[in-house]
């Protein structure tokens, strides 16, 4: 596929703050909330403003590579991706195992939005690091790992997923 015709699918999530305010309706009575609990609501907006940059940071990069189009966590079950599709996953490990459900062989590549702030196996590259990994993805030059994903269904239904992997930072 043509790099600019590459379709790429940017997964996001929203953050504590986003989260509160939806609970709450207001920057102010998220504040209030966090403050009567005796947290410090200035780390909540540093995490905000932090992710908000690395969103904007990574569509700007991958823009440059293909048609980007930004999925919420929350519509990933809805969501039909092609397999063709280069799936980014910025976030937690745990947004990259749940987006992992939903694929089907397609290459992620899971970007840590904050490193100071999230450490995670399914995190390997940092958002300054994507221009060169999406483009070795796209061109098939990248190696790639495989992460076993398990399924126990129970007899009422529910189910249980979980993530069995070893990835060392495959940077070089």
């Amino acid at each position: 596929m043509e790099p600019l015709n590459q379709r790429i699918v940017l997964v996001t999530r929203k953050t504590r703050l986003e989260e509160l305010i939806v609970r709450f309706n207001t920057v102010g009575q998220a504040k209030f909330y966090v403050e009567h609990l005796g947290a410090d609501f200035s780390d909540y907006e540093a995490e905000h403003r932090t992710y908000g940059e690395a969103v904007k940071a990574t569509e700007e990069i991958l823009n440059r590579h293909g048609r980007v189009q930004q999925l919420d966590r929350s519509f990933l079950p809805n969501f039909l991706f092609t397999p063709d599709t280069l799936i980014v996953v910025l976030g937690q490990d745990g947004l990259v195992a749940n987006t992992l459900k939903y694929l089907k062989g397609q290459p992620v590549i899971g970007v840590n939005p904050d490193p100071a702030r999230w450490d995670g196996v399914l995190l390997p590259f940092k958002v300054k690091d994507l221009a060169k990994i999406a483009a070795e993805a796209m061109s098939g030059k990248r190696a790639t790992r495989r992460i076993t994903m398990a399924k126990a269904v129970l007899s009422d239904g529910q189910e249980l997923h979980a993530c069995l992997c070893a990835l060392s930072n495959p940077i070089g």
